[in-house]
């Protein structure tokens, strides 16, 4: 209950430049409007023409009250309008800082196009490749076939000497080692 008549006073962050006058304006345009302000100046009304029990007149009880309330407005308003610059600029800054933000997003986006166009051509490249792949399994396959056919042939002749058959063997071996990497190689493609 307390704290709706009296507000807790919170440390106020204090900005670079700002001068104590400033800092007073700001914190007074706080308590003004808060309600212990609103105790105070009440309190202050009732004092004021409670002067007339003290032999003033209504005239000269009149007169202070309106010379200390016009003081108090033109305080005020000064105040305020110090207030208010402030937090023009602040906003000022936050827009700045915005444009800052919006302007690092939209190149995070042209960034994100331009790795999408890279995954995209990586893509179509990977699927190029895997097709060459199977072109050349079917090639060695055939190659394969050929020199199984060609080592029948040999062997049932016999006429190749054991150097040429040799080299025929190499050849098979060759072939099926490099049809074993060609499986690698699409596996990794997959």
């Amino acid at each position: 209950m307390s704290e709706q008549f009296y507000p807790k006073l919170q440390p106020r962050k204090v900005h670079e430049g700002e001068s104590y006058l400033e800092r007073m304006a700001i914190g007074s345009t706080k308590y003004i409007g808060s309600p212990t302000s609103l105790v105070i100046h009440t309190i202050f009304f009732i004092a004021v023409f409670g002067l007339q029990k003290f032999g003033f007149t209504f005239e000269q009880t009149m007169l202070i009250l309106t010379t200390a309330v016009s003081l108090e407005a033109i305080y005020l308003s000064l105040f305020i309008q110090m207030t208010v610059n402030r937090q023009a600029r602040q906003i000022e800054e936050v827009s700045d800082d915005v444009d800052d933000i919006q302007e690092d997003v939209e190149e995070i986006s042209k960034d994100i196009d331009e790795i999408q166009e890279d995954v995209d051509s990586i893509q179509e490249n990977a699927e190029e490749i895997s097709a060459d792949m199977e072109d050349i399994q079917g090639h060695i396959e055939d190659i394969k076939v050929n020199v199984e056919d060609l080592s029948e042939e040999l062997d049932k002749e016999d006429a190749l000497p054991d150097e040429e058959t040799t080299r025929v063997h190499r050849i098979e071996h060759a072939l099926e080692e490099l049809l074993k990497e060609v499986k690698a190689l699409q596996k990794l493609g997959s």
